[in-house]
């Protein structure tokens, strides 16, 4: 906290005003793939999440999705058109930049279970927590908690996007698939365990459409109408626009983050997320634009309008990119 901070509450306590806790910035970024081109670019000594760094490291918290196991075993799965696996090599550049990545996507098994578990052993070692996915079901739906500045956030993620022969099971390792019930059951369990707030990371929606999906909207107002804060989404490969159901964000799609080989221009081009959080939920969010080269390295791009609003709001705003 700052000194300002500081002398402020010290000043109102005095005065014998309540003085609300210090806000946390969480920031979400969309799909991660530090294989082929990012991996290429790392393993010559490259680091495609510099041009963000100084973005991400202002924020309390940040969470990505890792569309790609991290591993030196496994076996590529014959029934998929693309398989990923980033060496480990790749783990320096995401330390520090990232506190949390998901494993809930439809990317996390394509070299199978031994990569899966290799891929969470690294991350352990590296430091970084993981969630959507575990040694099995129960630990594939476990939260993750994030206890900032006296708030306790309960992160979920899930995958609806084939193939969903890599969920997890009551004994086998996977990632958290996304069915309505349980969806449902894990937010009310976060919040009876003691969570101020709940947001769900979902892997969603059909790859290259901009705009959401019914489904996509009938479950993100469910979630909200359980006391979720706000709902964010991946998957796609583009943004998918923003909208507000009962003052409360939901932002479909981030698009990309770090990834290459899109040929059309809105595989190119993603959001990063910020969300100012206290008790009462979001009190201000924005999204700034994350430009892909053709090493899939993300660049700010100043001067865009993307979206952005506060708590309570009916609509979504646009925000000019600083």
């Amino acid at each position: 906290m700052s000194q300002k901070f500081w002398l402020t509450a010290t000043f109102a306590l005095g005065l014998g005003f309540n003085v609300a806790a210090e806000p946390v910035n969480l920031i979400f970024a969309g799909d991660i793939m530090l294989d082929d081109g990012p991996g290429r670019f790392i393993g010559e000594g490259g680091d495609p999440l510099l041009p963000f760094s100084a973005i991400l490291k202002e924020a309390d918290y940040r969470i990505g999705n890792l569309e790609c196991p991290i591993a030196n075993n496994g076996v590529q799965l014959d029934n998929k058109i693309y398989n990923f696996r980033a060496k480990p090599r790749v783990l320096p550049v995401l330390q520090g930049r990232f506190d949390a990545l998901s494993l809930a996507n439809n990317h996390s098994g394509d070299y199978g279970r031994e990569a899966f578990l290799e891929t969470m052993i690294h991350l352990d070692q590296a430091g970084i927590n993981y969630f959507g996915g575990g040694r099995n079901l129960a630990e594939a739906h476990k939260p993750l908690w994030i206890d900032r500045k006296g708030l306790k956030i309960a992160v979920l993620a899930y995958n609806e996007y084939k193939p969903r022969s890599f969920e997890a099971g009551a004994d086998h390792p996977g990632v958290a698939w996304s069915e309505d019930t349980q969806v449902i059951a894990d937010i009310r369990a976060a919040k009876a365990a003691g969570a101020d707030l709940v947001i769900p990371f979902m892997h969603w929606g059909w790859e290259k459409e901009g705009k959401p999906t019914e489904r996509q909207k009938l479950l993100a107002r469910k979630m909200i109408d359980e006391g979720v804060a706000a709902v964010v989404g991946s998957h796609p490969h583009v943004t998918q626009g923003a909208e507000i159901y009962k003052g409360k964000p939901i932002i479909y799609s981030l698009g990309n983050f770090v990834f290459d080989g899109f040929d059309y221009a809105a595989g190119k081009r993603g959001w990063l997320l910020r969300l100012k959080l206290d008790k009462s939920g979001v009190i201000f969010w924005d999204t700034l634009v994350a430009q892909m080269d053709d090493n899939g390295t993300p660049l700010p791009v100043s001067g865009t309008f993307t979206p952005c609003g506060r708590g309570g709001d009916e609509t979504v705003s646009e925000c000019q990119n600083p």
